[in-house]
C-alpha cells in the first residue's frame, strides 16, 4: 500500500483539545494564542460552521466552529469552550472547540497512519492517529482543513 508522504504526521508538539467525546491534536507551532469564546459579530449569507469574525487587537479574524463543520450533534457554549487562534500561511483564523486539553509530544512511533474507512467520510485532514498511554489523538491538518474548498469562503468573509 502506497502512503501519502504529504499527508502524513511527524513527530513532535501536538496541542490537544477536544470535540465532543473525542480528542483531537494540531500542531503546536500553528497556534498563536488561546482565548475564551465570547461574542462575535455574525456575517449574512455564510455556512453555519462560520460562526462570524472578531476583532482581534486590530486584526478581523474569522471564527470557525469544529464542532459544526465536524457535524456533531450537541453544540453548547459553556465555560470550557475556547477558541484557538491560529496564525496559517500569514491568517490568522479562530477556530472553537469544546476544551482544550494540554501539549503532547509525540514521537514518530506513537504516531499510526489513519485507516481508509469509507468514501464517505473525509480523511484528506486527517494525519494520523497518535497514542498516549491509553489515549487516541486524531491528528488534524489544520492547514489543509483551513484552506480547503469550503473554507475558501473565509477569504470572502474579511475581504
Amino acid at each position: 500500500m502506497e502512503t501519502n508522504t504529504d499527508n502524513s504526521a511527524v513527530g513532535g508538539e501536538y496541542l490537544t483539545f477536544t470535540l465532543g467525546v473525542e480528542e483531537y491534536g494540531m500542531d503546536i507551532l500553528k497556534v498563536q494564542e488561546i482565548r475564551g469564546y465570547d461574542a462575535v459579530t455574525a456575517i449574512a449569507n455564510t455556512p453555519a460552521f462560520i460562526k462570524g469574525i472578531i476583532n482581534l487587537r486590530g486584526i478581523i479574524v474569522p471564527i470557525v466552529d469544529l464542532r459544526i463543520k465536524f457535524k456533531l450533534d450537541k453544540v453548547d457554549y459553556d465555560q470550557f469552550t475556547v477558541v484557538i487562534i491560529l496564525n496559517l500561511a500569514s491568517r490568522v483564523i479562530g477556530v472553537v472547540v469544546d476544551s482544550v486539553s494540554d501539549v503532547l509530544t509525540l514521537s514518530i512511533e506513537q504516531i499510526k497512519e489513519a485507516p481508509m474507512l469509507s468514501a464517505a467520510l473525509d480523511t484528506r485532514y486527517i494525519l494520523g492517529l497518535g497514542t498516549v498511554e491509553q489515549r487516541m489523538l486524531i491528528l488534524v491538518d489544520i492547514e489543509r482543513l483551513m484552506s480547503s474548498r469550503d473554507m475558501e469562503l473565509m477569504e470572502e468573509v474579511v475581504a
